[in-house]
């Protein structure tokens, strides 16, 4: 009887399913392999005991891998993949499918009761749909990319927006998201460190993070909302980090805006981060910030303007180009990675090439359509209005400053969307070498909704 009941207790629960699966198979390696495996062949078997390992982990403590995720996708080194993919793409494409899989078993597929999840779920539709349309043939003598290509075009959208529900739905208690967003602050700190103090960690900076990484606006925009924040709202972290953390945030405010600052991609979505969480107090604060930076604002993006001007005319022309060329499939857009493959049809500057647009909303048009924009807009006032609400709700503390902070992050992003797509990256640029950072800006954006489902259940339980 206790047999039957055991196998029931299998059928009804995937999850314990896919672990008996993950340690026979475990076993059964153990014993086989030794007896006629090569060296080759037991070194890939270590690793993929090591892969079984760890999702035997995940499965336990599901939000382990999301913290995981922050030291794979920064740190992990990647083996030469084609068309950028990386480990830390694969690794959030694992977590991804470990979390969906016992709602796919069980044919019930609950996702968290949020004003974001539409949204969401009607951009990854609209990318799919695109991809879909993305297949016949818009222009005569031409041909679209590559399917492999396409498929990773639609895989970052469908990527970006897992990201943000595995956190939405795996993390219940704070101390996981204060684990996840420390443990981002310590490795991205040590690339401030680097440009501060070369001698100190440079080497071991080019060493440990990776290619596409610290290249990225959202590498240093969220480490500046992050360190910010927590350090002016978070009136329960002691004063020592407090001082801490205020130093690091000067000290990357220092590098990206004077060490690098032909890099407007590092300090301008910084700026507008800090803008917005300050503006986020309160009205009053915002009106006298609207009014108190006019002018160092308009001083800023003159100064930007001028210091690369060819730069800023030729992206003005490539705009006008993309927006001729869209005219042709402006609801549904050409597909993902499809665009810069009709680009040489329409002459830039008397030239026939390819090349993409380096501003976000247009790549989002140009690939799945003003239909894929519209659902974008969608979600990001969504996910600026719970965050607008929750901002006195959540309790104070990192709660509280998080929220704050995820209200810079996502201000910074929307900006550094009309410089280059640093969120949503284009195959044919940033891509998935790049996406590796961008899925933290998503993860971070999911975290929003954690302290939701926290702040019901502590408003429930007290009522």
């Amino acid at each position: 009887m206790r047999h039957l009941q055991s196998l029931d207790a299998l059928r009804s629960n995937p999850e314990s399913r896919l672990r008996w699966l993950l340690v026979v198979g475990i076993l059964l390696c153990s014993v086989l392999l030794p007896l006629q495996a090569s060296a080759y062949q037991l070194l890939l078997a270590l690793g993929a005991l090591a892969v079984v390992g760890v999702i035997l982990v995940v499965l336990r403590w599901p939000p382990v891998g999301l913290v995981a995720l922050v030291y794979v996708a920064l740190i992990a080194p990647a083996p030469d993949l084609p068309g950028g993919l990386n480990i830390g793409v694969l690794f959030l494409g694992l977590l991804i499918v470990l979390w969906l899989w016992p709602m796919i078993v069980q044919r019930r597929i609950q996702l968290v009761i949020s004003p974001t999840v539409r949204p969401l779920l009607a951009i990854v539709g609209s990318a799919i749909l695109a991809f879909i349309v993305g297949q016949l043939t818009w222009f005569v003598g031409t041909q679209h990319a590559p399917l492999d290509t396409q498929l990773g075009g639609l895989a970052i959208f469908v990527l970006a927006a897992g990201a943000f529900l595995l956190v939405a739905h795996q993390i219940h208690e704070m101390k996981w998201l204060q684990w996840l967003t420390w443990s981002y602050v310590a490795l991205t700190s040590l690339q401030t460190l680097g440009w501060i103090a070369p001698g100190l960690v440079r080497g071991l900076n080019d060493r440990l993070l990776q290619p596409g990484t610290t290249n990225n606006s959202m590498f240093w925009l969220w480490l500046v909302a992050i360190t910010f924040s927590q350090t002016v709202y978070n009136n329960k972290l002691h004063i020592v980090w407090r001082v801490v953390l205020g130093s690091l945030f000067l000290a990357t405010m220092y590098v990206v805006f004077f060490i690098q600052n032909e890099w407007k991609s590092g300090y301008l979505p910084a700026f507008v981060a800090i803008a917005a969480i300050i503006a986020a107090r309160s009205w009053r604060i915002a009106l006298v910030l609207v009014l108190t930076c006019i002018v160092p604002a308009q001083l800023l993006s003159s100064q930007a303007v001028a210091t690369d001007e060819y730069s800023y005319s030729t992206r003005l022309d490539a705009w006008l180009v993309i927006l001729q060329m869209i005219k042709f499939n402006p609801v549904t857009g050409f597909g993902p990675g499809n665009y810069s493959f009709y680009t040489h049809l329409f002459p830039l500057r008397g030239y026939n090439a390819r090349f993409n647009s380096h501003n976000q909303y247009l790549d989002i048009i140009a690939q799945i359509g003003i239909l894929g924009l519209i659902c974008f807009l969608w979600f990001a006032w969504e996910i600026g209005w719970l965050g607008w609400h929750l901002r006195d709700k959540a309790p104070s503390g990192f709660a509280r400053a998080y929220i704050y902070g995820a209200l810079g992050g996502l201000a910074g992003m929307l900006a550094s969307g009309m410089l280059v797509d640093w969120f949503l990256p284009y195959v044919y640029n940033i891509g998935l070498t790049g996406f590796r950072t961008s899925m933290l800006a998503w993860v971070f954006l999911g975290g929003v909704v954690s302290i939701e489902r926290i702040v019901r259940h502590q408003e429930a339980t007290s009522s």
